[in-house]
């Protein structure tokens, strides 16, 4: 059970870190740039409780959480 979860946790940052990447700029010399949009969503949600979100931000969150509970009902 815990490696299927950090299998799961492993896939979830890897779906972060392409959607982060594609949504930013890369420069020649390696660095990355995060536009500014980004810093501003992602500093409110990173600041929001999660009761606050938007609906539509919850059910990112929701999705999530339905993989995890995958993974614990298979093991029942």
């Amino acid at each position: 059970m815990r490696e299927k979860l950090a299998e799961n946790a492993h896939n979830q940052w890897i779906g972060w870190m392409s959607y982060l990447f594609m949504k930013g700029e890369f420069k020649d010399d390696g660095t990355w740039i995060m536009p500014e949009w980004a810093v501003k969503r992602w500093t409110r949600q990173m600041l929001t409780d999660y009761n606050n979100l938007s609906e539509e931000e919850k059910d990112s969150d929701r999705k999530e959480a339905d993989l995890i509970l995958e993974i614990l009902n298979q093991n029942k």
